[in-house]
């Protein structure tokens, strides 16, 4: 295939290595926002390609990481209830709650089905007309677009069985939040590509000019991102904060008009809970109105009560990179893929996940 031939090009990445070292000069902390970034870091060795000067850091970029734990809880409530089916993404099952997990309920007797898009909750609320289906909407502004579409489909087909639990996020809120924080140093931000192909590159350009950081909008090859941090590295040596693309086989800067299009008609921003990161402003999506026979959270009684992190599990400071898994004392130990803590070290896209299965033993 050209682009895995041309993007995982062993001579193309050294010689992308050997320019990014000689660039460098003052030390700079790049923090990729994007689990599936993070991912490709540690599968392809990416830091031992690069000088001392560079540090990457992991952000909050893996949707199922920095779901709220009370968000967790009401889809556990909606699993126990009788008559109900919940659909999820594979990723959610094994996230742990306050006292559960999808996984646990579904051994339980609960009714929890895997699906791999919106679409097939949209086909189990054809094929089980007495039951309530209910798939919960999870993921950045890449997952959303088919979330509404299939939201508009059920109103078209009056499919009045299937609603979703929008727990759904927006990345520009949070780059906003963490560099609004001030208590992390981030020189360079690492966007993901398949994001800013439906957003575009707007949001970051206001970030960028309001903070003086750079960003560059990266693949996910091994090329990719030694080109993406060249970018990056060449704007800080040169005091200068631009928005990028090296992903221009991807990203445009106007996005893709028609997704946002069909977002914009059935969400509206609200605010948020962050696991890490706590209540953000305008940074999740919440059902318009008009569309409510298809919100969980309007047709059904999702109170919960207050929840703890787990005593011991970071994953809420390694969220917003203030720690990294090997901080915490319970990494590798009590915390593992098979007996996961938090949810860093269950998604595949997890931080923890990442550094438990190709960093140093």
């Amino acid at each position: 295939m050209k682009h895995l031939d041309e993007y995982r090009d062993r001579a193309m990445a050294e010689a992308l290595s050997r320019r990014i070292r000689a660039v460098s000069r003052r030390p700079a902390r790049l923090m990729e926002i994007c689990g599936t970034h993070t991912m490709a870091i540690f599968r392809h060795g990416i830091r031992s390609l690069l000088p001392e000067t560079i540090e990457l850091v992991s952000g909050p970029g893996c949707p199922v990481c920095v779901t709220a734990m009370e968000d967790i809880d009401r889809i556990l409530k909606l699993a126990r209830m009788e008559g109900v089916i919940v659909a999820t993404f594979g990723d959610m099952i094994r996230v742990p709650g306050s006292r559960s997990s999808l996984q646990e309920e579904r051994a339980g007797g609960a009714d929890v089905r895997v699906v791999y898009a919106s679409s097939d909750a949209l086909r189990i609320a054809r094929e089980n007309p007495e039951h309530e289906v209910v798939f919960m909407g999870i993921g950045f502004e890449t997952t959303a677009p088919t979330v509404a579409a299939a939201i508009l489909a059920a109103r078209e087909k009056k499919q009045n069985n299937f609603s979703v639990l929008c727990v759904h996020k927006l990345l520009p809120p949070a780059m906003e939040a963490l560099l609004s924080g001030g208590d992390l140093d981030i020189d360079g931000f690492i966007c993901p590509g398949h994001v800013t192909t439906i957003i575009g590159t707007g949001s970051y350009e206001i970030l960028a000019r309001r903070h003086g950081v750079p960003c560059v909008v990266t693949g996910f090859e091994p090329v990719d991102i030694l080109q993406g941090i060249l970018m990056l590295v060449e704007q800080i040596e040169a005091n200068r904060a631009e928005v990028r693309i090296q992903y221009a086989r991807g990203a445009a800067p106007e996005g893709n008009p028609g997704a946002l299009k069909i977002m914009d008609r059935v969400f509206e921003p609200c605010d948020a809970p962050w696991r890490g990161l706590g209540v953000i402003p305008g940074s999740g999506l919440a059902v318009r109105e008009p569309y409510g026979t298809h919100d969980a959270a309007r047709r059904f009684d999702l109170a919960v009560p207050p929840a703890a992190e787990p005593a011991g599990c970071l994953c809420a400071k390694v969220l917003k990179g203030a720690a990294k898994p090997v901080d915490c004392r319970l990494f590798r130990r009590a915390c593992s893929p098979q007996t996961p803590v938090g949810p860093c070290m269950v998604s595949t896209e997890g931080t923890c996940a990442a550094y438990f299965k190709y960093g140093p033993r």
